[in-house]
């Protein structure tokens, strides 16, 4: 089992946080994985994307071209990254930000509005993580309190008030749909 996970969206919109808790998530889980960085010079705003691979043998490059699972969070990163998802893929999409995409054959599309449900439950800048919740659902990849508990373990003492308002994005994500 190989999954090439790509996540894009701009500086700023969690999307090298997301990354590392898949690749965090799935070192715990004793897999292999691989997790890349990449972006502008820019802190927020900028482009940024991050490719993640979990797999159970060992990892060739690191660099993902061609995901199984595209995580789009603006416009130009669903724009540019769609068209190389593999048949049979999968793109989670913020339909908040990226409300009617062009969509390619044989890939299944599932949006969530996640910067909306952000803003309607005071969870500013946790889009990311209700789209990791909404990962979760769908791919099975983690179990959720495992992920969760990883997650949080993750998070600085100086930074725990941030705790609840990440268990409770996750959530909504989790239970989207």
């Amino acid at each position: 089992m190989t999954l090439n996970i790509l996540l894009a969206g701009f500086g700023g919109q969690g999307i090298l946080f997301a990354g590392k808790q898949l690749a965090k998530s799935a070192m715990c889980s004793d897999l292999q994985v691989s997790w890349l960085p990449s972006y502008g010079p820019e802190m927020r705003g900028g482009a940024a994307n991050c490719s993640v691979i979990i797999s159970d043998v060992e990892i060739g490059s690191p660099l993902v071209v061609n995901p199984d699972l595209l995580i789009a969070m603006n416009i130009p990163s669903y724009d540019k990254f769609e068209p190389n998802v593999v048949k049979g893929g999968r793109v989670i999409y913020d339909s908040t930000l990226i409300p009617s995409p062009a969509e390619s054959e044989g890939v299944e599309h599932c949006p969530i509005p996640a910067t909306g449900i952000a803003s309607e439950n005071n969870l500013d800048g946790m889009a990311n993580v209700i789209i990791l919740g909404y990962l979760l659902k769908l791919t099975g990849i983690f179990s959720y309190d495992e992920f969760l508990g990883h997650m949080i373990d993750g998070i600085p003492p100086a930074r725990a008030a941030l705790i609840e308002k990440n268990k409770k994005a996750l959530e909504l994500g989790y239970n989207f749909g």
